[in-house]
């Protein structure tokens, strides 16, 4: 009987071990191979996000190691992720990217919780951390990579941009121009550059420090819930 009962459990041990690793294999083969390019133009930004109350918008404002920093610094953003945005070419590394002939800008990715900081009090806060009239340059960086940019991956977005740019242009005599349009594709930034600024407090960063304080602080007026 207890030779019967050992057989019964190494099968139920076998049957179980053949169920469990398919599952296994379905789930690894499922996680999307980081260096590939992600195009998405029509997922919500609630999926991209991660989350059913959260968005994603993507940022490009010079060199995207202080970028990163700065949108962290946010209360109300959950994540910010050093990438490369709306290029022509797959898998762009960051060599590709600084020979300016990949057509891909330095951005942010940035998650945020729009219940706490809205869309029009990011952009806000982003035009604070870069010159909006400077074409393809930011601080010392130069090139087509380090362009301004907005892209969206939300197509209602399209509005609030496009009215936030309209306030920003009557600020200034010389021309905005920041790239605006949807996300065509993105792809994020190596790992050594994720966080660069917290494992580099030295590095490099054309955002005053002051600006990163003034951040972290910052609390979005009724007027930035405001529907267009």
């Amino acid at each position: 009987m207890n030779r019967l009962c050992r057989s019964s459990a190494c099968v139920l041990i076998v049957t179980v071990a053949l169920v469990v690793l398919p599952l296994s294999a379905c789930s690894s083969n499922s996680l999307a191979d980081p260096g590939a390019p992600i195009v998405d133009t029509t997922t919500p930004p609630s999926e991209s996000a991660g989350g059913a109350d959260m968005a994603t918008i993507y940022l490009a404002g010079g060199c995207f190691w202080g970028v990163e920093k700065y949108m962290a610094s946010v209360r109300g953003v959950s994540a910010a992720e050093a990438g490369y945005a709306n290029g022509t070419t797959e898998s762009p590394t960051y060599r590709d990217v600084s020979s300016g002939r990949s057509g891909y800008t330095e951005t942010v990715r940035v998650d945020y919780d729009p219940e706490v900081a809205p869309l029009p009090f990011l952009l806000e806060l982003f035009y604070e951390a870069i010159d909006p009239t400077s074409l393809n340059r930011q601080g010392n960086d130069a090139g087509t990579q380090y362009r301004s940019g907005i892209y969206y991956t939300d197509p209602a977005d399209a509005a609030v941009i496009d009215r936030s740019i309209d306030e920003l242009q009557m600020r200034y005599d010389k021309p905005v121009v920041i790239e605006v349009g949807p996300l065509t594709s993105y792809t994020p930034a190596e790992e050594y550059h994720q966080d660069y600024l917290d494992k580099n407090p030295g590095g490099y960063c054309h955002i005053s420090l002051s600006l990163f304080k003034k951040a972290a602080e910052a609390v979005p007026d009724p007027s930035h819930f405001a529907t267009p």
